[in-house]
């Protein structure tokens, strides 16, 4: 970011700092402050008395210096909570009135942006995290990602935008990053080129992409881009906030085909309007030499560089402890080529380790996940998020303890996905096992409880939405999660290849639990 850039958002300020001051004195409601402060990244939380702020890591990259930088708020303002979030950002939560806008100026200044963080606002670019050190990826998209982030932050004051625009780069067919059903995706192909899919996405009216172009040079993609805004601004219904998202413009323009050639005539335009939208960004190659060896384990991955490792931390939700994040702060400050990069399950990856480094961020970092179930996605939950119905956080909790408990061994269960409310936030309807915040009435009282999604699926080439089965209590649901397991694991199979064999078995035990 120039320092043209944080001098034009610190003139943004002034009125951030008034209306906050507004609404937690009581003159202003939380309906209209969030409809304001959501372009400065930032919320108030649920129960009114703290906010949350938004920094926008983009293609999920945190430097030595942002995360040194996240370290410092921790110890100055003496945070709480952190979240890692499923695109690819870092929330700081618990945040008082006092200090939100003394944070984001802090941010502003050691080069991390919050504006456009929320809101009707071009979201934070995401990238497969392992991009550039990733043994079988077609190529590094990190530094198209990158220069996408840099040209969205253009839109940020745009006319007529979609209540979000969530742009997504994979670099592989694993499309960790949904790249075939974001607003705008661009998915990695073995030639160098990207097949480009749009108007897709998550949450209600959830709709697969639609693929617009096949073998793209990465150089043109902003071309793409802006033809998004175009397409939206022509056919988008940013009248109705409720279909102010991309996806609905398949039925609007009467399906998948009419809306590619609608795409297709704006991304003309752009093209023989002469605007140099052409990019060739520098691509920076490892050049750090490996040392020593590193036995493979579940937290330490080699990387496709010799002699180099990454080491894997998820903490449980994506909520790291605040002493593993100062720990890891100064564990890697003098690490050569080091980073952190986030992942959109709430993982965190630190890259360009030596054996000897990677023993020294393991013990930095010893809140993490210790099996697959382990790094299941939630979002931030009820007890936080203004629309949450549910408290995702909470129930990912219960049933983490319980599998522990009940000595399920790692494999026999899957990640899940939870999501408080429709929103999708925890990515539940492509998960293998999803749940969304609901309710079920019994004997005429609503019971807290979430619908069930099973059988989604994120790959390239195999994407689908999980089929609802019907909503569970929530108190029975670490049940049959243990029960699961302890079915799977009788058979000697993963959940997995147990799925396959038995593609019915799921949905006839979750029966029991409806």
């Amino acid at each position: 970011m120039s320092s043209i850039c944080a001098k034009q958002w610190k003139e943004e300020l002034p009125e951030f700092r008034e209306k906050t001051a507004a609404f937690y004195s009581g003159e202003m409601n939380k309906g209209a402050y969030k409809g304001f402060s959501g372009f400065y990244g930032s919320y108030a939380q649920k129960d009114g008395k703290a906010s949350m702020l938004r920094l926008r890591m983009p293609a999920g990259r945190v430097s030595k210096e942002h995360l040194a930088f996240v370290a410092e708020m921790i110890r100055k303002y003496h945070l709480t909570k952190v979240h890692f979030t499923t695109c690819q950002t870092i929330q700081l939560h618990n945040l008082g009135p006092e200090i939100v806008a003394d944070v984001m100026e802090d941010a502003l200044d050691a080069g991390i942006v919050t504006i456009g963080g929320g809101g009707d606002y071009p979201r934070n670019v995401m990238c497969s995290p392992l991009s550039g050190v990733e043994t079988g990826e077609y190529f590094d998209v990190l530094p198209w990602a990158m220069e996408a982030g840099r040209y969205l932050l253009q839109f940020i004051k745009a006319e007529k935008m979609p209540r979000k625009l969530k742009v997504g780069f994979s670099n592989s067919p694993r499309n960790l990053t949904h790249a075939t059903y974001r607003d705008l995706g661009f998915a990695a192909r073995e030639d160098g080129c990207f097949d480009v899919y749009s108007a897709g996405g998550l949450g209600n009216h959830a709709r697969m992409g639609v693929k617009i172009a096949e073998a793209v040079k990465p150089e043109k993609i902003l071309f793409y881009i802006k033809a998004m805004w175009l397409t939206f601004r022509a056919y988008g219904n940013y009248e109705n906030r409720g279909k102010a998202r991309t996806r609905y413009m398949q039925e609007a323009l009467g399906g998948p085909d009419q809306y590619r050639e609608a795409f297709l005539q704006k991304l003309k335009e752009v093209e023989a309007s002469g605007e140099n939208l052409d990019i060739f960004p520098e691509t920076a190659e490892v050049t750090k030499a490996g040392a020593g060896h590193h036995e493979e384990t579940f937290r330490v991955r080699r990387q496709k560089q010799p002699g180099l490792y990454t080491v894997v931390w998820h903490p449980l939700g994506g909520q790291p402890r605040m002493d593993s994040l100062t720990a890891l702060a100064e564990a890697v400050k003098d690490m050569e080529a080091v980073e952190l990069r986030l992942a959109p399950d709430e993982t965190a990856y630190i890259i360009n380790l030596t054996a000897d480094e990677a023993d020294k961020v393991l013990e930095a970092v010893p809140d993490s996940a210790a099996s697959l179930f382990e790094t299941s996605v939630s979002c931030i939950g009820a007890s936080i998020c203004q629309v949450g119905l549910r408290d995702s956080q909470e129930l990912l909790a219960a049933c983490v303890q319980a599998v522990r408990q009940a000595g399920i061994e790692d494999g026999a269960l899957p990640q899940i996905h939870i999501s408080g409310c429709p929103s999708s936030c925890g990515t539940h309807q492509t998960g293998a096992i999803g749940f969304r915040g609901a309710g079920r009435m019994i004997d005429g009282k609503s019971q807290p409880g979430f619908m069930v999604y099973v059988h989604g699926r994120e790959e390239q080439g195999q994407e689908a939405f999980g089929r609802e089965l019907g909503v569970m209590l929530t108190e029975r649901i670490p049940e049959f999660l243990t029960a699961l397991g302890k079915a799977v694991q009788e058979t000697g199979m993963d959940y997995e290849a147990w799925n396959r064999k038995n593609p019915q078995a799921l949905e006839r035990l979750a029966a029991d639990y409806l």
